[in-house]
């Protein structure tokens, strides 16, 4: 494929540091082909292929795909299975890829909620590439963005009565003064700490396919100031030159958080 820019010129140019995606319209895909809604999905996994290679080249270091959601299980189990199957073929076979591309995986949601060998597939190859130094593909399995939460909830509350945060149950009953002030200096780095993958930092650009203009339940804390691209391809026909275009469209974006322009802030 001609690429929109020379890969040598996407490596040195601005760019997001973490990607996130909302690969969407596998299975319409397929349907419009008049394939069965599997097709879609085995397509669906070579572009992934491709994209991850493709964001390794370029200097992307985390890309993070919404591979399947708690949500999905209400789908036909003759899909759900041909699912499984495929992440599992997927990791046994890319291993090799991922250890010559120099890529670190990683894998975010309820994994204990998954078929036992594709917990231990996924077990196995973290651990094979927690070496690597290069981007990490980090893929969200049986994900979802209020569980993800939730589950971070469970946790300070555990720590709490467990005695591990600055402040004790004891104290606070009693209105301690210092406790006080301890819990209403805890800010958001302090929550992120319990999330799924705290050491990444938040997406910069969230590319949604399929035309579809909605979040899904994905990465409900992390995108909060993430720019948003959407396309109306489905994800199979989502090609390198389709990522160039996200790119350059967040690069011609000014990221505020919450603040006032420069050309505003400069008037002021």
């Amino acid at each position: 494929m001609k690429y929109k820019i020379p890969v040598e010129e996407l490596k040195s140019m601005p760019k997001p540091e973490h990607i996130a995606i909302i690969m969407d319209g596998n299975g319409r895909y397929a349907q419009a082909k008049g394939f069965p809604r599997t097709y879609g999905h085995l397509k669906g996994v070579g572009v992934v292929e491709k994209m991850t290679e493709f964001c390794a080249e370029i200097g992307i270091k985390i890309l993070t795909l919404y591979s399947f959601s708690t949500e999905n299980w209400k789908r036909p189990e003759t899909e759900v299975s041909y699912l499984m199957s495929l992440f599992y073929s997927y990791m046994k076979k890319k291993l090799s890829k991922f250890m010559k591309n120099n890529v670190k995986f990683n894998v975010i949601g309820q994994i204990e909620g998954l078929p036992k060998n594709v917990q231990e597939m996924i077990a196995h190859t973290k651990a094979e590439t927690a070496s690597n130094t290069g981007m990490i593909l980090n893929l969200a399995v049986n994900y979802s963005g209020r569980t993800e939460i939730l589950d971070a909830m469970k946790k300070i509350m555990a720590d709490f009565s467990g005695g591990k945060l600055p402040f004790t149950p004891s104290e606070l009953a009693k209105n301690d003064e210092s406790a006080i002030k301890k819990l209403n200096a805890l800010d958001g780095s302090f929550f992120q700490n319990y999330l799924y993958a705290p050491a990444f930092k938040d997406p910069d650009l969230l590319i949604r396919t399929s035309n579809e203009f909605r979040v899904s339940n994905f990465l409900l804390w992390e995108i909060a100031y993430s720019e948003i691209f959407i396309t109306d391809k489905f994800w199979p026909e989502f090609t390198q030159n389709d990522l160039i275009d996200a790119i350059l469209n967040y690069n011609s974006r000014e990221r505020r958080f919450g603040g006032l322009s420069q050309n505003t802030a400069a008037k002021k």
